[in-house]
């Protein structure tokens, strides 16, 4: 702790002379001790090490033992095909995972190239690498801090600290001042300046107290790389079902061993079958179709001005049932605004005021020459709250060079902290008069007229109470009050001191940074939606509450607390109170990660929002950081999952919306899939139980899992969405993929795949009487079968017809396709052979086709049922 000391105790402790600073021998034995000023990070992954981590998956390992023992049973052709699909899946996630991660990055580049310091007596200019401890550093407007010091010097400085602490208004800075609590809040260290925070304001000299990893930036740094990923619910729903379907494969193949010696087969050719009941057990493609899925809804989210950079985060989304949102920048404009003005016994909206009223006119003159801030059509510069004095003579067409034009600034009192006023003397043609403005209760103690209407009259106590009133009225609307007074002279020849006396006040302005237009009606959609909304802000608990209030987060103040009151809590005391907070004001980015952790541990689904260097390690701790587009950090966007490139907080609604959708098509191509693989499991079992011969060959199931299958659930994926999921609650995360009915639904249609699949292989041995006959009829039904049991996915209760068989043009072009190749592998005398099929007659297409659409007549009977018992419980 630093700030809690006086300038001569951290001089004496880092042994440094203020007036010479280091010597060029001392600064080089401490650059060696305590290394450059610069951040680390973990070394990067290469390319081939990300490509080898996508395949730590237990579905993976099941295909690469499949892959082996195929090639070893000379199935050569099986063999190349599963290794193809491992590529693909490999390489999609490769190309994810290395796009991603560059946090740590983006915070080495934040550091400032140049800092002047003290160096044997002289000023010099220097790498900020080579600044070290106890060096002398001197600040001045438009210059960064080039590491954490210790204030020994200032003079009216201002430094933007938004990106660390996430208040919306520079810091004022004392070096002066010493505190003697070690709780004090990051943004109230007065006498600290940050790395990588910019000078506004004024000028400072300071003693470097920390450098590199040890500074408040360097801390955050660490946070972020000390983090680590969890799965997403799909990931762990996915990992669990390659466990389960690895032990049913390995089931298999042992009970068909057992069942091939009870019926005295040949061994080599049951465990060619076991092979096939095997691989019938596993969905290749899975792996890869959510990957491609996942990818679409990608590219969809872009049109949505969302860029999501983990694919994992699309389906993450539609389960987030918490929105921890930082205020400044992300609900508000980070922009402050007036809003408000006050004149004798009359506060009124900005809007109101009436040019051809003197008293009215009189303060917007005072707001803009007593002002240091400049405002032209390309650019403005100044101190944020200065600039919105302006913008309120812009808003009335009134620019402060044409004020400037008729009167000249004479003389000045510049703002302290101390005085907390500033003042000018500007001429117009015979007299001068004096602008003031500053803090309300410093302003009245140098006042003591009122202008009225244009009448001056004595400033008497109640008139003073009336003032305080509208002064209290507007900061509890969580407004910064700014007083106004002035005072005519007939000659500038007047002591400095006497400046500031016997002022006349003229009135208030209230101004804030503003809600976004569109984030109430958003925040009121995901309370609609079952997902609450949390405001964390860096700003003092009142301005937090008032805002929160505004928009609808929060009712009570109770709702509220501040990083002090955090601090005085233990991680589990916070995850006990967690549900009764809305509002976390003045917090650290320790407390961001901490709160994130607490709402986490109640089985929530967090997404926390950010623009800043302080919102990185909560941004890669909850289960979705949303990182804003336009005003965010590099580092922000590097920690985060999803990008908004309109920093619209309502566009993390569509996102939402688009994220359930997403997760309840991947659904569908899932049950899909399995329903698909139970039906080839049940046509292989049942014929080797009942002692026929084997219907299916392993490169017919490869060809329908990989290829046929592949088609309609990439369709599936890219299913319109339903325009009402946002009128459901989130998804739980711990609710299983087969919930709501879908086991049975996906049992019943396996069995039904399976029992046609061998109602054609056994009518094709009755008619033809040779095996590879009757194994094709049951190869072309269990494919097409399956092409049409796609259009039953779309949705569990609506029938395909009022859906529309064509709003889903993919998945009709799906069946399409998948009926062509089916008719290319039969035909193609190459692949006939290589597939071991026979070429069917029209007889034997129209018996296949019609069986096989036995799957869309049965389950649209089921879902007229289905309806009725939906009306019925309804009514």
């Amino acid at each position: 702790m630093w700030f809690d000391k006086t300038s001569e105790e951290v001089l004496k402790e880092l042994d440094t002379n203020p007036n010479e600073g280091l010597s060029s021998e001392e600064a080089k034995k401490r650059l060696e001790k305590y290394g450059e000023n610069k951040l680390s990070s973990k070394s990067k992954k290469t390319i081939f090490q990300i490509f080898f981590s996508q395949l730590k998956d237990p579905m993976i390992f099941i295909l690469i033992a499949a892959a082996i023992i195929s090639a070893f049973m000379g199935e050569i052709s099986d063999s190349i095909i599963i290794l193809v699909v491992i590529f693909i899946n490999g390489i999609v996630g490769t190309i994810q995972e290395f796009r991603s991660e560059k946090a740590m990055e983006a915070l080495k580049e934040l550091s400032t190239p140049k800092a002047v310091v003290k160096r044997d007596g002289d000023l010099k200019e220097i790498p900020s690498e080579e600044v070290v401890p106890g060096d002398i550093v001197i600040l001045d407007a438009g210059r960064y801090t080039p590491a954490d010091l210790r204030l020994i010097e200032s003079a009216n400085l201002k430094i933007e600290e938004s990106a660390l602490t996430g208040e919306s208004v520079p810091s004022s800075k004392d070096a002066s001042i010493s505190f003697h609590d070690e709780n004090i809040p990051l943004g109230d260290q007065k006498n600290m300046a940050f790395a990588s925070t910019l000078a506004t304001y004024g000028r400072g000299v300071g003693i470097v107290a920390s450098t590199g990893m040890d500074t408040e930036i360097g801390k955050i740094a660490r946070m972020l790389d000390e983090s680590e990923s969890e799965l997403t619910p799909l990931q762990k729903k996915l990992a669990e079902l390659s466990k389960i379907l690895g032990i049913v494969a390995i089931a298999i193949c042992a009970l068909i061993f057992i069942i091939s010696v009870i019926q005295k087969r040949d061994l080599f050719e049951m465990f060619l079958t076991a092979i096939s009941l095997a691989v019938a057990a596993i969905p290749e493609g899975l792996p890869a179709i959510v990957s491609i899925v996942l990818a679409i809804g990608v590219q969809r989210m872009i049109k949505e001005n969302a860029i999501i950079r983990k694919l994992p985060a699309v389906e993450t989304l539609g389960a987030v049932n918490i929105i921890c949102s930082d205020k400044t920048g992300t609900l508000t404009q980070n922009k402050m605004t007036v809003t408000k003005f006050y004149t004798y016994d009359s506060l009124k909206p900005i809007n109101d005021l009436d040019l051809s009223n003197g008293s009215y006119k009189l303060l917007l003159d005072n707001i803009m020459l007593c002002n240091d801030a400049t405002y032209n059509e390309n650019s403005k510069t100044g101190d944020p709250t200065e600039i919105a004095l302006l913008e309120v003579g812009v808003k009335f067409n009134i620019l402060k060079n044409e004020l400037e034009a008729s009167s000249v600034r004479v003389n000045e009192v510049p703002f302290d902290s101390d005085r907390k006023l500033m003042s000018t003397m500007n001429k117009y043609d015979k007299n001068y008069i004096v602008y003031t403005k500053g803090a309300i209760d410093s302003l009245l103690k140098i006042t003591n007229k009122i202008n009225i209407d244009g009448h001056i009259q004595d400033l008497t106590e109640d008139i003073k109470t009336k003032i305080m009133k509208a002064s209290n009225d507007m900061s509890d609307d969580a407004l910064r009050v700014l007083g106004s007074a002035y005072k005519e002279l007939d000659s500038s020849d007047i002591p400095v001191g006497d400046i500031e006396k016997d002022l006349i006040f003229i009135g208030l302005v209230g101004m804030i940074d503003p809600p976004r237009l569109e984030v109430k009606d958003s925040i009121a959609t995901c309370k609609q939606s079952g997902i609450r909304t949390i405001m964390i802000t860096g700003d003092h608990k009142n301005t937090a509450f008032a805002i929160a209030k505004e928009l609808g987060i929060a009712e009570n103040y109770d709702e509220t607390i501040s990083g002090t009151d955090l601090d005085k809590l233990s991680q589990d005391e916070l995850n006990t109170k967690i549900d009764s907070l809305k509002v976390f004001a003045r917090v650290s980015p320790e407390h961001k990660v901490n709160i994130v952790k607490a709402f986490k541990s109640k089985g929530n689904i967090v997404s926390m929002t950010g623009d800043g260097v302080n919102d990185a390690p909560s941004l890669k701790t909850a289960d979705i950081g949303v990182a804003m587009g336009i005003t965010g950090t590099d580092v922000a966007k590097g920690a985060s999952d999803m990008i908004l490139t309109d920093d619209n907080f309502s566009t993390i609604v569509s996102a939402i919306k688009e994220g359930r959708n997403i997760f309840n098509n991947i659904k569908k191509s899932i049950i899909f899939l399995l329903s698909c693989n139970l039906g080839e499991i049940i046509a292989l079992f049942v014929a080797i139980l009942l002692n026929w011969d084997t219907p299916l060959k392993p490169i017919h199931i490869l060809w329908v899992n990989l290829i046929t299958d592949t088609l309609p659930a990439l369709s599936l994926g890219v299913d319109p969405g339903d325009e009402n999921v946002m009128d459901n609650p989130p998804r739980n995360p711990k609710e299983s993929l087969f919930a709501g009915g879908s086991s049975i639904y996906l049992i019943l249609n396996g069995i039904l795949i399976g029992v046609l699949t061998l109602i054609a292989f056994r009518y094709g041995e009755k008619v033809y009487g040779t095996g590879e006959h009757a194994q094709t009829m049951a190869f072309v039904v269990l494919s097409v079968s399956q092409l049409f049991h796609s259009f039953n996915m779309r949705h569990p209760k609506k029938s395909i017809f009022k859906i529309g068989i064509f709003s889903n043009k993919y998945l009709v072009g799906a069946l399409i396709v998948g009926i062509f190749l089916q008719y290319i592998v039969i035909t193609v005398p190459f692949l006939a052979n290589l597939f071991n099929v026979f070429n069917l007659t029209i007889y034997d297409w129209t018996f296949v086709i019609g069986i096989s659409l036995i799957t869309i007549v049965l389950n649209e009977i089921a879902k007229i049922f289905m309806r009725m018992k939906s009306n019925k419980q309804q009514i």
